[in-house]
Formats: structure tokens, sequence, C-alpha cells
């Protein structure tokens, strides 16, 4: 299993950052796809219309969100552990992502992933 970490800044408050990864509808509005996904710890979530979803493990609002998360293709009963961090970063945001438990062979794929499918999106939503 492998490990990796990114870190990366939004030009907008925390509360806003935090509500678009946990808000489905503005989860759905900023990836383009459909989304389930609540601030409730123990809920289901998924994302992508489904291509990937866990459960949710912790929510501390506008600090903390832990996943466990996996897409569909990865073989059944497999879950990578999804934790993200938010920090105040002047008036913006610093979010730090850290993803363990991640087959081999898969880091690379998912570190394109975060920032194709998640930070490019999210940071044209935010900041338009």
């Amino acid at each position: 299993m492998s490990a990796f970490t990114q870190e990366i800044t939004f030009a907008a408050p925390v509360g806003d950052v935090f509500r678009a990864l946990t808000n489905g509808e503005q989860h759905s509005a900023f990836t383009g796809a459909p989304a389930e996904i609540t601030a409730d710890a123990g809920a289901a979530w998924s994302a992508y219309g489904g291509a990937i979803h866990g459960r949710t493990i912790e929510v501390v609002t506008d600090q903390r969100l832990v996943q466990a998360w996996r897409p569909g293709n990865w073989e059944e009963g497999v879950y990578s552990l999804v934790r993200i961090e938010l920090q105040p970063a002047g008036a913006g945001t610093r979010l730090t992502l850290h993803h363990s438990g991640c087959p081999e062979g898969t880091q690379e794929h998912l570190e394109a992933g975060w920032h194709e499918r998640y930070w490019q999106p999210l940071r044209a939503h935010l900041e338009g």
C-alpha cells in the first residue's frame, strides 16, 4: 500500500471549501457529475455518479474530513483512507490531502486524478 500528500491553496474562505466538498449539490456543481455527500460522520457517500464511493468517518466542520474511499474498479472490500485538513491562509484556505492505503500501482493515477478532477474544477468553481 502507498500514500501521498498534496497541499493546495484556494482564494476562498474555509467554509466555502468545506461546503463544496461536503454538500452534494455543491459537489455536483464543481465536478459536473452527480454526487451524494453530506457532512455527516458515518454516512455513505458517492461522487462522479458512483464511480467513487465510501463512507465518511470523521467530520470537524470547516477543519477536517476523513473518508473511507474507493473507486468502483478496485477489488471488493479494498478501501483507502482520505484525510482532508483545512486551514485559513490569509483570506483563503490551505487544503492538505493525505491519501493512504492506496493499492500498489495506483498512486500516480490517484495523484493526477485529485488535481484534474478535484482541485482544478474546485478552484474554478470557488474563484470563478
